[in-house]
């Protein structure tokens, strides 16, 4: 068989390196995974400028926002991890974060499982060094394997669904989960007035889960106008707040709070990834309401508040970290259901898999030229 070709990168600012491998032996509950498109995650760029705060089995392979399609799997590779048949041919997602079903809080907190002791993860944790040499999206291909990862989920996408709107469904369900995560503690319902924080590719999922989750009114914050809050009101913001036109904190919150009617919003949520949003957000909410941060998956830094504030305005402040895998069906549903309501398309721009083209992906998506930097091996399989 052909070799397959897998990009590394060596560490924090290396340039991408694309290697060749051979075609994997596929085990018995093993199954390689072709890849239609894999997505560049924020996570990914604050991984490569130094801020993922755990260890890295550098040289890896990064990229985990992936829609693919089976093309040789094992005797015993027949379902999904909700049970769905699977065969050559079906189109699959992979969750990055795979609970091993079996720790402290997999047993006892499953609603929390994606705090496992003991994850699998793709595009992260899985050196280049293990064979087959195929851990991350940003590939020809992927390999799953239940003998040797037992952790391991594969969630089966809609036989017509397109691969690049499978490529969105792992940052859709993190938006998805937070908002529950809010409801849950009594702090999101029908009609509330819901802020985001950034423009980038997870707020402007947001923006679309507010409205399909019953928000009434969806303000987005962020920059550049062109193209992402000009996209965040194509996605439903009914305002967005320019923060590279109205440059000053204050001057932000009382634009919002213009906006919203006065007292503030019901729910704030930073999809930002910039720790200086928090402060400003809480100030943004009416007393009472509920900050959600989403947006904090590496160690960017700390934030500069009072505690004061948050006491004396009576918040919830919630923290949402990624999803568990009974979450995903409500992100790949959302994404189905609504494939011709919103221009989920149009958030991803394509680049082909070439050491520049991954390296232009990542440097676009950096200088926020891009919402969804989107690398494509195989353009053939996604139209």
């Amino acid at each position: 068989m052909e070799s397959i070709r897998v990009c590394t990168h060596a560490g924090p600012g290396s340039e991408p390196v694309i290697r060749s491998v051979p075609w994997p032996k596929v085990g018995r509950r093993g199954a390689l995974i072709k890849i239609g498109a894999c997505g560049v995650c924020g996570t990914d760029l604050h991984i490569l400028k130094g801020h993922w705060p755990k260890p890295l089995p550098w040289p890896f392979t990064l990229g985990h926002e992936l829609g693919g399609i089976i093309v040789e799997c094992g005797d015993e590779f027949s379902e999904d991890f909700m049970s769905k048949p699977l065969t050559v041919g079906s189109k699959v997602m992979i969750p990055p974060l795979m609970p091993c079903g079996r720790c402290y809080y997999c047993v006892h907190y499953p609603q929390t499982a994606n705090k496992c002791l003991t994850p699998v993860y793709y595009g992260r944790y899985l050196g280049f060094d293990k064979a087959p040499h195929l851990w991350g999206g940003w590939a020809e291909y992927v390999y799953v394997d239940l003998d040797m990862l037992p952790g391991t989920k594969i969630y089966k996408l809609p036989d017509d669904m397109s691969l690049r709107l499978g490529a969105l469904s792992e940052p859709l369900t993190s938006c998805i989960r937070a908002f529950n995560r809010a409801t849950r503690a009594g702090g999101f319902s029908w009609g509330d007035t819901v802020v985001i924080q950034g423009s980038g590719p997870i707020g402007i999922l947001a923006v679309a889960a507010a409205r399909e989750m019953g928000a009434g009114r969806v303000v987005c914050v962020g920059a550049p106008e062109e193209p992402r809050l000009k996209l965040a009101r194509e996605f439903g913001a009914e305002a967005t707040v320019n923060i590279e036109e109205i440059k000053s904190p204050q001057e932000r919150i009382a634009r919002v709070r213009e906006i919203v009617g006065g007292f503030g919003a019901d729910l704030v949520m930073d999809c930002s990834g910039h720790p200086t949003a928090g402060p400003e957000g809480i100030e943004m909410l009416r007393d009472g309401g509920t900050y959600v941060e989403m947006g904090q998956f590496t160690d960017a830094g700390s934030i500069d508040t009072s505690w004061h504030r948050i006491c004396t305005k009576d918040l919830n402040v919630l923290g949402s970290w990624g999803f568990t895998g009974n979450d995903l069906p409500l992100g790949v549903d959302m994404l189905y259901r609504t494939r011709d309501k919103y221009p989920w398309l149009k958030m991803q721009t394509i680049y082909p898999f070439t050491e520049e083209g991954v390296a232009q992906a990542v440097r676009d998506a950096m200088a926020m030229k891009t919402v969804k930097s989107t690398i494509v091996p195989w353009p053939e399989l996604v139209g």
